[in-house]
């Protein structure tokens, strides 16, 4: 005589609503988070009075107060400065550059930074400063 065995329950956990609440998750921190730009240096900058607020936003150049100097963010020499903004202004000469400078700096590498600008090509430079 053979008694009924019981039938083994296999558990079945379906993880569909998981997977979609996981992703309206991360779809919501995606759309709810700010960014926030972090420049590469820290740089206090002159102030002046009088002078008229204009944006660069294509090209960048920085010197920070130990003459250290970045393009866009990157970090280069002062000898590699003109041939990296060479490559740029055989592009378009025409651009504009905006050369920030920490207010401590020595004045002799802001001014060889910008006789290398002159020379890679680019003529019009602005230089950032603070409002009073």
């Amino acid at each position: 005589m053979q008694l009924l065995s019981k039938k083994k329950r296999t558990v079945i956990i379906s993880i569909t609503s998981l997977i979609d609440v996981v992703l309206l998750l991360l779809i919501f921190f995606m759309l709810t988070t700010t960014f926030s730009e972090q420049p590469g240096m820290e740089l206090e900058l002159p102030e002046t009075e009088g002078f008229s607020n204009v944006e660069v936003e294509e090209l960048e150049v920085t010197i920070d107060k130990t003459g250290k100097i970045q393009v866009n963010g990157k970090d280069v020499s002062i000898e590699e400065l003109t041939s990296s903004l060479s490559e740029i202004a055989k592009q378009d000469s025409s651009q504009s550059i905006s050369l920030k400078a920490d207010r401590s700096t020595d004045y002799g590498v802001v001014i060889e930074a910008m006789d290398m600008i002159k020379q890679s090509g680019l003529e019009k430079i602005v230089i950032t400063t603070e409002k009073k």
